[in-house]
């Protein structure tokens, strides 16, 4: 079985690679760049949905894969603030849709400004911190938790929110509660 990943970020490919093993064993996962189609940062969910299921269906598409596979992070504002959050869409070669979206992280006010100005949260990070390419390890997740959550973990996990609407197909295609 082979897994397109719109993504060439190693920390996501093994967070989907070790997803799609669990639920299907044997599988070849292969990341691609591939453009979201929407801003670096995504700011609300909507644009969360729209960027992954772009990279999903290029992913798809360009490997001749069995599944598509698109992970996007980005902000959700909310009355408690700014939160960090996590989208995965994958897509079957069949064209039916599996999502599942990560736990939150509230952000400090200050990191929303600047990514808001334009400014990559990755480099923010790396900046705060003092790091380079912060976002192909243990990124804002696991700076925030103390790596109590590593962000492959985080990323296995969202990913396996997705794959549920695979590993429980009959109930998603039946019109029965």
């Amino acid at each position: 079985m082979k897994i397109a990943v719109g993504s060439k970020n190693p920390v996501k490919i093994k967070g989907v690679k070790q997803a799609f093993q669990k639920v299907f064993d044997n599988c070849e996962v292969i990341g691609i760049s591939v453009s979201s189609g929407i801003s670096d940062m995504p700011m609300d969910f909507e644009e969360l949905v729209k960027g992954s299921k772009n990279r999903a269906k290029k992913a798809i598409k360009r490997l001749n894969a069995d599944f598509g596979v698109g992970l996007e992070g980005g902000f959700e504002k909310t009355e408690l603030g700014t939160f960090l959050t996590g989208l995965v869409a994958i897509v079957d070669k069949k064209g039916r849709w599996g999502f599942g979206k990560g736990n939150s992280v509230l952000m400090p006010e200050e990191i929303v400004k600047r990514v808001k100005k334009g400014k990559e949260l990755g480099d923010v990070m790396d900046e705060i911190r003092g790091l380079k390419n912060t976002k192909q390890q243990d990124g804002a997740v696991g700076f925030f938790t103390k790596n109590l959550v590593p962000r492959t973990k985080a990323f296995e996990i969202t990913t396996i929110y997705a794959l549920s609407r695979f590993i429980r197909e009959k109930i998603f295609e039946s019109n029965r509660p």
